[in-house]
């Protein structure tokens, strides 16, 4: 049994008991005026470059990245100081940790599918939902489900990664942990968000950018993320595929803070339709859900309706002129 002694503690564990209702959703949810996609400005999408050097520099070799000499990637955020680097590049995932100065925060960042690389194919293949480890993911209900190849990656590295966390929280009196990757690398940022979230301090703020993520789990996931994780980026390129699959087919839903790359300096926010309105009419809680139902036809769901629609090489970038991937390692 899980147990919570505040009343913080006491709302976390309501939403827990929602987010673990499976579909079709409780009457509380109605159709709600959120659908606006708005464009984002030039210094949005500037602000968002050095989460994309962060995500390019994982793929890079822990034998660079531990002296930050990563080439372009780590030249772009020159004040950051690595600490932990890891990984293998094929049973488990590169992945680093270290302090920003310029923002006060802790990134972990994890490198994405290698495709010359069989095992971190296999983990991608892996599609079957599980539970989450109640170790990892403590109080968290058993109908919460995501994808168990992300999950048992994830589940590797997960502890060592989040002492260096909490020893760089420590040292550098650090305000916030930002969690940053792309494609399966994104998949483990994600899992990470609510890993953090649950495994650290409330005042500590939890931030995530990913590139071209899948979906991860399924809708009582997506319900249980967007409670406890406000500030979060989703970045979709262009008719990238990635995005889209697993399939909704079989019970994966995205959680929100989807930006679409449209084309070369021009990208717009997705919210999403629905709102959720829990205990009661009056929306003690909201929490938005729908990226997955957007209908403008700037949103990834509508401009990549299946994979035949897509193209593979907008996975690799360009992210605002950035490319993300083992050959852009430089």
């Amino acid at each position: 049994m899980f147990f919570f002694s505040s009343a913080s503690n006491f709302m976390l564990a309501c939403i827990f008991q929602v987010a673990a209702v499976s579909h079709p959703a409780p009457p509380a949810i109605r159709r709600a005026d959120v659908s606006v996609v708005t464009q984002m400005s030039s210094n949005q999408l500037a602000d968002l470059a050095p989460y994309t050097e962060f995500a390019r520099a994982a793929y890079c070799s822990p034998t660079i990245v531990t002296g930050w000499q990563c080439g372009q990637a780590c030249s772009a955020v020159p004040d950051f100081e690595v600490s932990l680097t890891g990984g293998d590049d094929d049973s488990i995932q590169y992945y680093y940790v270290g302090y920003w100065p310029t923002e006060n925060t802790v990134i972990v960042a994890h490198e994405g599918t290698d495709p010359t690389q069989l095992l971190s194919d296999l983990t991608d293949a892996d599609v079957l939902m599980e539970p989450l480890d109640p170790t990892l993911f403590p109080g968290v209900d058993s109908s919460v489900e995501v994808h168990g190849g992300f999950a048992n990656e994830h589940a590797l590295t997960a502890s060592i990664i989040l002492n260096e966390v909490k020893s760089l929280i420590s040292q550098y009196n650090a305000s916030s942990v930002t969690l940053v990757g792309h494609s399966l690398g994104a998949a483990l940022a994600e899992l990470d968000c609510v890993f953090m979230a649950l495994n650290l301090p409330f005042s500590i703020a939890i931030k995530g950018v990913t590139y071209g993520t899948p979906r991860v789990g399924n809708p009582a996931w997506a319900a249980l993320f967007d409670y406890l994780i406000s500030d979060f980026r989703r970045i979709n390129n262009e008719k990238d595929i990635i995005p889209i699959i697993p399939g909704r087919f079989m019970g994966f839903s995205h959680v929100q803070g989807e930006v679409h790359i449209v084309s070369d300096g021009y990208a717009v926010q997705c919210p999403g339709e629905y709102k959720s309105c829990l205990f009661g009419h009056d929306c003690f809680i909201l929490i938005y859900i729908g990226d997955d139902d957007a209908t403008d036809a700037l949103c990834t769901i509508q401009s990549v309706p299946d994979i035949l629609a897509g193209n593979i090489l907008n996975h690799l970038g360009p992210y605002q002129g950035i490319y993300i991937g083992t050959i852009f390692c430089t």
